[in-house]
């Protein structure tokens, strides 16, 4: 009747403290524990469990350990406190003996607070973690869909339609360049050839035009104009 007064008292402490968690009892002849907590954070998130199990007697008992864990696997809890009136040699209010916590009475409520936030950070690391397979998971459903390759080629076709459009600049300048080098030729040409014509006609008095005499004309044309010219 003790043993089942201090289960229910811990149960109401656990439940009293954390109200958002969820103090599920053990019941009896079950292998596992006398209480689960679930541990939930503010947002709803399940974080994982904190296995208790109380005992009441005078002499501790190491053989208690072993079952702990036994228990805290079949309760896939994250923690397992054993609270004891007897605490282990050396032990004053709690520490951890071989991967199990072991309290005294006082120190329920701080150490259920403590497990607490470390149960709450590693379940945000893990959904954190979660988050990013099903980012990548995404990403490459994208980069191997049909969204994706018609995205990159309406970016090639738009760089092709620039590269075309530029080269048929290219050469329409190049044409009108052309035509206007000719132009100027025939212009420059037929401009020689009326000094040359006034020159004949009015002698050495005709003045001299720079760009005009038969040695700027003949430096300016290309070999093989020279070499018809001669």
């Amino acid at each position: 009747m003790q043993g089942e007064v201090q289960e229910l008292a811990l149960e109401d402490l656990l439940a009293t403290s954390f109200p958002h968690d969820t103090i599920e009892p053990v019941a009896k002849g079950v292998h596992g524990g006398d209480a689960l907590q679930r541990v939930i954070d503010p947002t709803g998130l399940n974080c994982g469990g904190i296995l208790w199990e109380s005992k009441r007697t005078k002499n501790w008992s190491n053989g208690w350990l072993a079952k702990a864990r036994d228990d805290q696997r079949a309760a896939r809890a994250g923690c397992v406190v054993i609270v004891s009136e007897a605490l282990p040699e050396g032990v004053r209010n709690f520490s951890m003996i071989g991967g199990v916590w072991v309290c005294s009475w006082s120190c329920v409520a701080g150490l259920a607070a403590a497990l607490r936030i470390g149960l709450i950070e590693v379940g945000k690391s893990k959904l954190a973690v979660q988050g990013q397979h099903e980012k990548m998971e995404l990403v490459y459903t994208y980069l191997a869909g049909r969204e994706f390759q018609q995205r990159i080629e309406g970016v090639v076709e738009a760089f092709i339609t620039m590269q075309s459009d530029l080269d048929s600049e290219k050469r329409s300048m190049q044409r009108i360049w052309s035509k206007r080098e000719k132009q100027l030729q025939r212009a420059l040409s037929n401009t020689a050839g009326l000094y040359g014509d006034l020159q004949g006609i009015i002698g050495a008095s005709m003045p001299l035009i720079e760009g005009l005499t038969t040695t700027a004309i003949e430096s300016d044309e290309s070999p093989s104009q020279q070499l018809i010219s001669a």
